[in-house]
């Protein structure tokens, strides 16, 4: 996306003293005798302060509010949150996320006024929304780091930034937000028991995740120019990847299993996604087509696809679309009880209407528990590498800096721990 033209104010001459001036914000400033190397290295400076704030000055406003830091470091955000491709990181929907009770409880104080007390506000609204203990340490660290740039930019003082500073992590156990369990590899069996429920895309896609250990976003972005196929391994190459900003090479090594998984998605153009769920969708209404226990009628046959689709399909999957099939997946392999579903689509929303809160949280449960996200299947892939090859071996093919980071993701042999101890102890 290009970014936002800005019109820079031009230098003029002030007729009746002679004197260089520029208009900034409805303010003239006077920067010395016009056409004099010191005028125009002033009104450089005036300029690169300008923009560098935000189009304002510094000292020329009454202090910014809680509003006015938002909007310049959003500005902000959308300039440094891209990746090279130019396309925004995942990061801007989080930083959004992170301002909203900030603009709704503070938006009209003064910047300099905001203190650890009322970022303690604001994360008790976060508390409130029911996120877990982890994400609202984020989300309050995204407001930590707006005060950072206001303080850079001289938009507020100094203490404003250290006040918050004061404020600690919610810890483990010591406070009311709620606790997420460790992500945990996804079970073999419900792996297997959606293969029928997701389109052949998504099927394909879960096994090469479960063979290479590619990150979701990986698979849903494949395309056959990022391929490398001349040797035995081929060596596929992302376009973009989670810590490209840190200038690291990412490059996933598929074998010969999963070439034979790959081979019937490849494409004549290689700009193209391998994984499409617009050609998902065709395939699918193909085949209902095929199935169907009913001659068409002319008025049908003779239908055109309707043209100007409010939400057309898209040309990739992306790992909300990716994981909402695996769930609606998982729905069918694994449906709520009886007395948690209703008997049929037309009395679903009369049923619902009828269910408890025990019963709502019960529904909620069972879900939970029988619902897995692609993610999953990266612990999978890191659990077995680590298992059979070692953790330096899967820390290489996962694509880890650290070791460390392997270990979170592999589940540890607990057995073989068993073993030794059997005859160790």
């Amino acid at each position: 996306m290009p970014a936002t033209q800005v019109r820079i104010p031009k230098l003029c001459k002030h007729k009746a003293t002679g004197q260089a001036v520029a208009r900034l914000d409805g303010k003239d400033y006077y920067l010395g005798v016009f056409g004099t190397t010191d005028a125009n290295s002033a009104y450089e400076r005036l300029i690169a302060e300008w923009l560098s704030h935000g189009r304002q000055l510094p000292g020329t406003l009454p202090g910014p509010t809680i509003n006015d830091l938002i909007l310049g470091y959003w500005r902000r955000c959308q300039e440094h949150y891209r990746k090279p491709d130019g396309m925004p990181s995942s990061e801007l929907p989080l930083v959004r996320l992170a301002m909203r009770p900030l603009r709704e409880l503070y938006g009209q104080t003064s910047a300099a006024d905001f203190g650890p007390l009322a970022l303690k506000a604001v994360r008790q609204r976060f508390i409130e929304a029911g996120m877990s203990r982890g994400v609202i340490n984020s989300h309050v660290g995204r407001i930590k780091r707006l005060f950072k740039w206001a303080v850079e930019n001289e938009l507020v003082p100094l203490s404003a930034y250290h006040g918050l500073q004061a404020v600690p992590g919610l810890q483990r156990g010591r406070c009311a937000a709620r606790e997420t369990a460790p992500v945990r590899p996804a079970p073999e069996a419900a792996i297997v028991a959606v293969e029928g429920s997701v389109a052949p895309q998504v099927w394909a896609m879960i096994q090469l995740q479960l063979l290479t250990g590619m990150r979701p976003g990986e698979a849903c972005i494949m395309r056959s120019c990022d391929l490398e196929t001349s040797g035995r391994v081929w060596i596929y190459t992302p376009g973009s990847h989670k810590t490209q900003h840190h200038g690291h090479e990412r490059q996933i090594f598929i074998g010969p299993k999963a070439q034979e998984i790959l081979k019937p998605w490849l494409k004549l153009d290689t700009q193209a996604f391998i994984f499409s769920p617009a050609e998902a969708e065709a395939r699918r209404n193909a085949e209902r087509r095929r199935n169907r226990r009913t001659p068409m009628t002319p008025s049908q046959a003779k239908r055109r696809p309707k043209q100007g689709r409010r939400r057309p399909w898209r040309l990739r999957y992306d790992v909300h679309s990716y994981r909402r099939a695996i769930q609606r997946a998982c729905d069918l392999a694994f449906p709520l009880p009886p007395h948690l579903a209703p008997c049929s689509k037309q009395g679903s929303k009369a049923r619902r209407g009828r269910l408890t809160d025990g019963e709502r949280a019960e529904a909620r449960t069972w879900r939970r528990q029988n619902r897995w996200h692609p993610h999953q299947l990266r612990h999978n892939a890191a659990t077995r590498l680590r298992k059979e090859f070692g953790i330096e071996t899967a820390r290489i093919i996962l694509g880890h800096s650290s070791a460390f980071v392997t270990e979170i993701y592999a589940e540890r042999d607990r057995q073989q721990a068993m073993n030794v101890m059997s005859a160790f102890g």
